[in-house]
């Protein structure tokens, strides 16, 4: 009987170290979406971005992505952006589609421009620069050294 209460504590202190470490760990990564107000950017390809990647500033993130759809018409992805209030964008400002590392996630980069007007709430962001496709760039860089089958 007495063995039982035992296992039965352990289980508990584990359940509640194990919760606490959740909240820590959700505290801390900042996954939350950032409030404030909202742009859209259309590009040719998103690939591997997704509801909830990190908007980049040199290097800080500044937004979120809240939503992706795909323009019916023109035929590109589409991507509304939550932004901090506190960053106000110029209007001339890029934005690209970045990787974290070789094998990382993907995120928005942005590199502002020099004009003297902001960018409002729901505005879009003209320039934009899709995903590269790492494997496509490999097997182009493979095939384009490749001697034409010709041998000796």
């Amino acid at each position: 009987m007495s063995g039982n209460l035992v296992e039965t504590l352990i289980g508990a202190v584990v359940l509640v170290v194990a919760g606490f470490f959740l909240y820590f760990s959700y505290d801390k990564a900042d996954v939350g979406a950032v409030e404030g107000y909202s742009l859209i950017a259309k590009f040719d390809k998103v690939d591997g971005v997704k509801v909830g990647s990190d908007v980049m500033l040199a290097g800080i993130k500044v937004g979120t992505v809240t939503d992706q759809e795909l323009d019916a018409e023109e035929y590109l992805a589409v991507l509304k952006i939550s932004m901090s209030r506190k960053v106000k964008l110029p209007d001339d400002s890029a934005i690209k589609i970045a990787s974290d590392g070789l094998l990382g996630g993907k995120y928005l980069s942005i590199d502002p421009g020099g004009s003297e007007d902001y960018l409002e709430a729901d505005d879009e962001i003209r320039f934009t620069q899709g995903a590269v496709d790492l494997t496509e760039l490999i097997g182009k860089a493979i095939y384009s050294t490749g001697s034409g089958g010709g041998g000796k």
